[in-house]
């Protein structure tokens, strides 16, 4: 059974999302890893509400801000993808890490 584990990196910053992912990729490359990205979605542009008190009404204006995104596929290599599971990404990064177990076609379940 193979593993692949799918990485998806989130910032406001685009370029120290773009340095972070950069850097990744050369590393598993570096390492052997087979690599699928990165991959990026369309900016999302977000606006959130901003009010003069705890309650609404009065209000300042919305403050917008655009979300980067990059996604990033490990294919096998478990260990390589548990030791990017441990790394210190920087503070202005969300990062999500999914694990899925392929199975070879034709398997039998139990």
């Amino acid at each position: 059974m193979t593993f692949v584990t799918k990485l998806r990196f989130q910032s406001g910053n685009r370029y120290e999302l773009e340095s972070a992912v950069s850097d990744l990729k050369s590393m598993l490359e570096r390492k052997g890893a087979e690599c699928k990205g990165p991959h990026a979605d369309p900016p999302e542009q977000l606006s959130v509400p901003q009010y003069r008190t705890l309650q609404p009404g009065d209000e300042f204006p919305s403050w917008g801000y655009t979300v980067y995104s990059r996604k990033l596929e490990i294919h096998g290599n478990d260990h390589i993808a548990r030791e990017v599971g441990h790394m210190d990404f920087p503070e202005s990064l969300h990062v999500e890490i999914e694990v899925e177990q392929k199975k070879p076609a034709g398997h039998l379940r139990k």
